[in-house]
């Protein structure tokens, strides 16, 4: 097994986040605008040239990926690439374990296939549990398909997380129904700040909701026992004593978690990012399609982790509701 490369500041790059596709069949008020325009076909890396990329990263020590978008699910042909990916897992140079973030509104079709090709867990974005709030803050989606997806993962073994994006005035008096129906169904939540990414025709600074005053609400009903559980990722946990399921947070704005963040971003156009909550990239298309061997391939990617920030400098601009980073997050991978 390859030691993984370090970052500047000493951090092992050990996880690995691939958007398949900035397409997606939501809308979500946090994450686009209504009207998207989307990249062309032929801006996007096929399957073989997101497998290369992946089996690259692997020999550099990278052990988890997470496939995500937009929606991975709506990606022609993409369980192709889950299976070809799944086959590496536990293998030398190969992956500790492969995972998928999704809306959920594909999964009754997708999810026996998932387990078959080796996934253990994934995370499904859902923000309400009341079908009209749920068509609002989707823009035009129902939440039967993602509801029956949601099922359909359960019954496959899938371990299902819920991931919530908390919104000031929108979903936050939703948070106790969410926790008793996680504990009810056998899931863990997380719940995710509002990031500045991306104009999304709406006002961020009445959206941003902060977690430090979501926790000390929920501890009026829920007993919260901090935990040292982790999954990888930038998420800090704490156990329901009520339900015996875990409870995320994640908080890019009020608690800049970048001190352990062992992750890079891969776009379906091949372009790097070393932070989500920065602009620098490298373009591995380029490299790619420059006929670039195995070799000039992990030096590339060595040299863009070698540029990789300390942090992220999301900020809320009350002012002018600008987004700290102008690319929506559909483009980079949640």
């Amino acid at each position: 097994m390859s030691p993984p490369v370090l970052d500047p500041f000493g951090r092992a790059i050990t996880y690995l986040r691939i958007s398949v596709t900035d397409r997606c069949d939501l809308r979500c008020v946090y994450c686009m605008a209504e009207e998207m325009t989307f990249l062309p076909k032929r801006d996007l890396l096929s399957l073989e040239e997101l497998e290369r990329l992946a089996a690259a990263f692997m020999r550099l020590g990278t052990r988890k990926l997470r496939l995500t978008g937009g929606e991975p699910l709506v990606r022609r042909d993409v369980i192709r690439l889950i299976e070809r990916l799944g086959a590496r897992i536990g293998t030398p140079d190969g992956l500790d374990e492969l995972t998928l973030t999704t809306n959920g509104t594909q999964l009754a079709r997708f999810a026996a296939g998932l387990k078959a090709a080796g996934m253990r867990r994934i995370n499904v974005s859902l923000d309400t549990l009341d079908p009209a709030r749920f068509t609002h803050m989707t823009r035009w989606g129902k939440i039967g398909p993602t509801l029956e997806g949601i099922a359909a993962a359960k019954a496959a073994g899938l371990a299902v997380k819920i991931n919530t994006v908390a919104m000031k005035g929108v979903n936050e008096d939703e948070f106790d129904a969410l926790i008793a129906w996680c504990g009810q169904e056998g899931f863990d939540l997380c719940l995710i700040e509002t990031m500045p990414m991306g104009e999304i025709s709406e006002d961020r600074t009445a959206q941003y909701l902060p977690l430090s005053l979501v926790r000390a609400r929920l501890r009026r009903r829920w007993t919260l026992e901090d935990t040292d559980y982790r999954t990888g990722g930038p998420a800090r946990y704490a156990t329901v004593r009520e339900t015996g399921r875990r409870i995320g947070f994640i908080t890019p704005m009020t608690h800049n978690f970048c001190e352990s963040c062992n992750r890079v971003r891969l776009t379906c156009t091949g372009t790097l990012y070393m932070c989500l909550g920065q602009d620098d990239q490298a373009d591995l298309r380029a490299v790619l399609r420059g006929g670039a061997d195995d070799a000039a391939l992990d030096a590339a990617i060595r040299a863009a982790i070698a540029r990789k920030p300390k942090g992220h400098d999301f900020v809320i601009d009350r002012r002018h509701a600008a987004p700290s980073v102008g690319r929506h997050m559909s483009l980079t991978g949640g």
